[in-house]
């Protein structure tokens, strides 16, 4: 089979590893497997992944991203509200990865020494999809929206990888159940800050969320919460 002349090295080993997975899990046996296959001296292949297992499982983590990335790119999304949006990003996200992969990858990263590792995966991913969707939010709603996003997605990942539903049906369900119950907290902020009597009893915690600022960025032009940009009800 010839080889994919714009593949990079990186990629050809995580392509050849991905059968070994499932067996060894992302471990330096599939990675020497990988590079056994790809006719690379091992030194090569731990030069390009150090840490062996963990950074093939970090690698295939983010060409899910990108691969999220490009799907949503090819998609209308000119008539979807915010929320059809976020769920229809996670879903792309899913429908892309390998279920044995991830499930593998959840088991290393879920090891106590790795979760610096896994909560940095989890929250670029909900970077990528805000990123992806135009999110321009600069104040405190830049980290609130990832931070709710991770939730939703990391649990929607968890529910998916013991899913016996036909076509994940069951998952889908679950999804849209996360991102309305995340809907309904950004409307109670929406109703607090409104409210003359509310915004005054919670002045301290929303002047909190609005001193945070996105790295670099000097102040927010715009609410930034989930339905600011969709015109969603």
């Amino acid at each position: 089979m010839s080889e994919d002349p714009d593949l990079t090295l990186g990629d050809r080993l995580l392509d050849a590893a991905l059968p070994h997975v499932a067996f060894d899990g992302w471990s330096q046996a599939a990675l020497e497997a990988a590079a056994l296959e790809c006719g690379v001296d091992p030194a090569t292949a731990y030069a390009l992944y150090p840490r062996g297992g963990l950074d093939l499982a970090l690698a295939y983590h983010r060409q899910g991203d990108a691969a999220m990335v490009a799907a949503l790119a090819a998609r209308d999304l000119v008539a979807m509200r915010m929320r059809e949006r976020v769920a229809l990003a996670v879903r792309l996200r899913l429908e892309s990865a390998d279920r044995e992969a991830v499930r593998r990858g959840a088991t290393l990263l879920s090891l106590p020494h790795h979760a610096p590792e896994a909560a940095r995966a989890l929250w670029n991913t909900a970077d990528a999809i805000w990123n992806a969707l135009g999110d321009r939010s600069v104040d405190g709603n830049w980290y609130t929206k990832r931070a709710m996003l991770s939730g939703v997605y990391s649990s929607t990942v968890l529910y998916w990888l013991g899913d016996s539903s036909p076509g994940y049906e069951a998952t889908w369900e679950f999804l849209d159940r996360r991102v309305e119950d995340v809907m309904r907290i950004e409307k109670a902020k929406a109703e607090v800050r409104n409210s003359p009597v509310l915004s005054k009893l919670f002045a301290l915690p929303l002047a909190v969320l609005d001193g945070v600022r996105k790295p670099g960025v000097a102040a927010p032009p715009l609410p930034g919460h989930w339905e600011s940009q969709a015109g969603d009800n």
